[in-house]
């Protein structure tokens, strides 16, 4: 686990101004390979597909309707995946292609076959590169940017390091100095943040404090800096401080709890009287119907949904064994199994 490392890149370094930098690309490259060298298997997540799509067409500013970004990142996404192909070949290495979209994580099966095929690329010394499928990404099962992506294969490949690479040099304190590590991330690390946007970028460091949340309760380090550093990725993984780095929770649960926390996608609402709350929270016991007293969204057999108390505070979230409409129709009466079993549940921390 310790010797798997998971690498970020973003927009704002690879395509600055919206036009695929190759020089980047090769500097990053044989950064890669020189940590490489010391001992670490090595996952890239890059963005680009969209700004590489853009550039070849002339476009520079970003379009506002799906389809046309759809259209740009399938037409990007061979020009970025042509430089890192180029570029790893220059040093005699190869290279393969991953496209994930969050319906690929919420699957359990498929969830473990990209594991399966990353672990196996590993194993032949081809370096991954992911990025989503923004060409069939809905609303639905887009990530949103791919900090979170980073971190969820992070997690889904049990890697013990992650790097996000931006245009930023780490998160800074209210003074503009960097904080050089971050132990908790509660309310008053997100009070420092400043949102920004660029033309072809879609995260931020909000996006990035929340990757952060999803690494380290994965029990992994994660470090944002700075990609226009020379050599960053060595220079970090050697022991080298560079950025902001965050340190792994002190207790990491199993690893279809993670998966049920932060893979799969949140479908509906389960609100639940005091009873039920305590039964959950102080004796450990699953969730039964007669502790249900609203329904919210429409949901299968096996989604994921939230559980509320009446106050509208979030308790955690589990896989539903029934469905909404099953649940709706039996309101009152007794149900064969549990609505949402004790080890399919995961309480907010």
């Amino acid at each position: 686990r310790m010797k798997k490392l998971v690498i970020k890149i973003g927009s704002s370094i690879i395509a600055p101004a919206g036009k695929l930098d190759n020089c980047l690309v090769r500097e990053l490259i044989a950064d890669i390979l020189a940590t490489q060298a010391l001992g670490y298997k090595v996952i890239l997540v890059s963005s680009g597909a969209i700004a590489c799509g853009a550039d070849a067409l002339g476009i520079t500013k970003k379009p506002t309707d799906a389809h046309s970004l759809m259209a740009l990142a399938s037409l990007g996404q061979i020009i970025l995946m042509d430089a890192y192909r180029a570029a790893f070949g220059a040093h005699q290495r190869n290279c393969a292609q991953i496209l994930l979209t969050w319906d690929d994580f919420d699957n359990r099966k498929r969830f473990l076959n990209a594991r399966a095929t990353i672990d196996k690329l590993l194993a032949m010394e081809i370096i991954p590169i992911i990025n989503e499928n923004d060409a069939v990404s809905s609303e639905e099962i887009k990530f949103g940017d791919n900090d979170r992506l980073g971190a969820l294969v992070t997690d889904l490949v049990h890697a013990g390091h992650s790097i996000i690479l931006s245009d930023v040099a780490g998160l800074l304190d209210e003074a503009g100095a960097i904080i050089p590590v971050i132990t908790k991330i509660d309310a008053k690390i997100y009070k420092l943040v400043k949102v920004k946007s660029g033309a072809f970028t879609s995260g931020g460091m909000q996006t990035k404090l929340q990757a952060a949340e999803i690494v380290t309760a994965a029990g992994a380090t994660l470090v944002i800096a700075s990609g226009h550093e020379k050599e960053p990725l060595r220079r970090i993984m050697g022991g080298e401080h560079l950025g902001t780095r965050f340190v792994p929770a002190a207790t990491v649960s199993r690893a279809r709890k993670r998966w049920i926390a932060f893979s799969k996608k949140i479908k509906g609402k389960i609100y639940i009287d005091a009873g039920a709350k305590k039964a959950i929270l102080e004796n450990g016991r699953s969730l039964l119907a007669v502790g249900i007293s609203t329904i919210e969204g429409d949901f299968k057999p096996n989604d994921s949904v939230c559980v509320l108390d009446a106050t509208g505070a979030i308790i955690g979230c589990g896989l539903a064994n029934y469905s909404s409409d099953d649940l709706r129709e039996g309101k009152g009466k007794k149900f064969e199994k549990e609505i949402i079993h004790r080890d399919n549940f995961v309480k907010n921390e």
